[in-house]
């Protein structure tokens, strides 16, 4: 089983009908009743996937009177923010130097010789 965080997080949301899910719950808290109702399955698979995303440290449930509302917990998303950023940053940089290096080869004259052939004459 894993235990990293962001491996959980990433693989629940692997399953559409979960990022609906997460997608729904940042408008507002729901029960899983609420949450099952444009679904066409039972309350108990969406109350597996509320579990799976629980489980993932995305949503967490609370008393209030006789209702169980699940809340989205947004933290989890700076997780996944640092991480994406991470590797976005990384792959901006190598797009900049890919850029400026044709660049570099667009000002350079060009005669149809190749270059290495140039410099031996």
């Amino acid at each position: 089983m894993v235990d990293d965080p962001l491996s959980l997080v990433f693989s629940a949301l692997g399953d559409p009908t979960r990022r609906d899910i997460v997608a729904r719950l940042a408008a507002g808290d729901a029960t899983v009743n609420e949450l099952a109702e444009p679904y066409d399955v039972t309350v108990q698979a969406v109350s597996k996937h509320i579990k799976v995303l629980e489980d993932a440290g995305l949503v967490s449930r609370s008393r209030d009177a006789q209702r169980r509302p699940c809340h989205l917990e947004a933290e989890v998303f700076d997780l996944m923010t640092k991480w994406i950023e991470r590797y976005r940053g990384e792959a901006e940089d190598r797009f900049r130097r890919l850029d400026a290096l044709l660049e570099q080869m667009g000002e350079q004259p060009t005669t149809g010789t190749p270059a290495r052939k140039k410099a031996a004459s």
